[in-house]
């Protein structure tokens, strides 16, 4: 990739963080702002706009720091393990474990006595059913090999970039933060076949 795609990606993805973010700030907190539409206060409108902008632009360049983590650590696991089985193998595990980690231990951390487990377990199947839909048209876009590459990446990655939230556990921030970087993290896994100068290399 020259370094024009570069600069390409980092913007397109820096724009898709920040319109998403819009879109979901306002979505998630509908009914705080719904009174602002109703009176059509256009100043306190675009004023939150503006920083849920700047705010998903943030959350836009934790998810391309999260990419290009994941794209060297995919290559040095590659290049450790020799097989492409044997890294995926080991990919699938660290899977499971984010899933199982997301449900069992921040059921243990934030429930209170009595609290159903449903409400961690849906949001944890949320994003496993989003890495699978993902990892599939990857697959579909390249090659069978990118299918786990592209579910670890979205399913663990996201996760790790997730983490501010996820230990803060307060309802708004979690949603805020965990669909801008989805979006995010999915614009940059299908857009950079279209980025690649030689159209042979492989993720």
């Amino acid at each position: 990739m020259n370094s024009r795609n570069w600069v390409r990606l980092f913007l397109s993805t820096l724009l898709v963080g920040g319109v998403s973010t819009g879109i979901v700030g306002f979505a998630v907190k509908w009914d705080e702002y719904q009174s602002l539409f109703t009176t059509f206060n256009v100043v306190e409108i675009l004023s939150i706009l503006f920083w849920l902008v700047g705010v998903g632009f943030i959350f836009s360049i934790i998810s391309q720091m999260g990419f290009f983590a994941y794209l060297t650590i995919h290559r040095f696991g590659l290049g450790i393990f020799k097989s492409v089985s044997l890294w995926n193998a080991i990919q699938i595990v660290l899977i499971g474990f984010v899933v199982f980690d997301l449900v069992y231990f921040r059921y243990r951390a934030f429930a209170a006595e009595g609290d159903s487990v449903t409400p961690y377990l849906v949001l944890a199947m949320y994003v496993l059913v989003v890495g699978l839909i993902v990892a599939y048209l990857k697959m579909k876009q390249t090659n069978r090999e990118a299918f786990v590459p592209a579910l670890f990446f979205i399913v663990v990655v996201t996760t790790l970039e997730w983490f501010p939230a996820l230990r803060i556990n307060e309802e708004g921030w979690l949603y805020l933060m965990l669909f801008p970087l989805l979006i995010c993290n999915t614009y940059q896994l299908l857009i950079l076949p279209k980025l690649i100068t030689n159209p042979q290399r492989k993720k």
